[in-house]
């Protein structure tokens, strides 16, 4: 987790709104909490909806596993070409300075400590930032790793994009993950329908916002993780 999420956390206060985020409301947040410059990674499903929210003016270089750097929003009516995908198979477009790479070459990019932030969906999240994301191990269920160990432990900052309970109800984030493990102590946020929310080793969650769900109902249906107010 980089000093540069700690400085952030400190800065802004928690705050609060009636209704849950939508996935796109989700996808802008996100958007605008990426530092111009950055190397970023979006993860198949949801986060890549956050492409779509990216101002040009802060010149962030998308990168996608199956190789390539510098795509923009994803690609729609005539712009659709379906040899020009990301690593979700969405269509992309294609920003200027776009380049191409061998699959070895990106995997080494993830690996190497070169993206500044990776954006992922996860089954699960524990307090200290583990990420369970590929298998809920459970019989007969299809596990999916794809890149998502490389991005993981390469990025210098992990950001979750998931809703922040199951469709039964169940809680995603816990004290300790129940389903194999992506990474080990990776996550640095996790961006929620519900809140926002930055973690650290310490397992104390800061809960930077809260929509549709107020810090009381919060703590009562995740028991056994500790919350505490940005700024308080």
């Amino acid at each position: 987790m980089s000093e540069q999420t700690t400085e952030t956390a400190d800065v802004q206060a928690f705050r609060s709104t009636d209704t849950p985020l939508t996935q796109d409301q989700l996808a802008q947040v996100i958007a605008e909490d990426i530092a111009p410059g950055s190397f970023v990674n979006l993860g198949i499903g949801q986060p890549t909806t956050v492409s779509n929210y990216l101002s040009p003016e802060k010149k962030v270089t998308l990168h996608t596993e199956n190789g390539m750097l510098g795509f923009g929003p994803q690609a729609t009516g005539e712009q659709v070409d379906e040899d020009l995908i990301n690593a979700g198979k969405i269509p992309v477009t294609e920003l200027p300075g776009a380049s191409y790479f061998h699959h070895a070459d990106s995997f080494a990019m993830m690996r190497g400590g070169h993206l500044d932030v990776c954006v992922l969906g996860a089954y699960q999240v524990s307090a200290t930032g583990d990420l369970a994301n590929w298998s809920t191990g459970k019989p007969g269920a299809i596990p999916a790793v794809g890149g998502a160990m490389d991005l993981a432990i390469g990025a210098k900052d992990t950001y979750v994009m998931m809703d922040l309970f199951t469709k039964k109800g169940d809680p995603k984030l816990l004290p300790e993950c129940t389903f194999p493990l992506t990474g080990v102590g990776c996550v640095s946020r996790i961006y929620a329908d519900k809140g926002v929310f930055l973690l650290d080793p310490s397992g104390v969650v800061t809960v930077r916002e809260l929509h549709g769900i107020t810090f009381e109902e919060l703590q009562e249906q995740h028991p056994g993780v500790r919350f505490e107010k940005a700024g308080a």
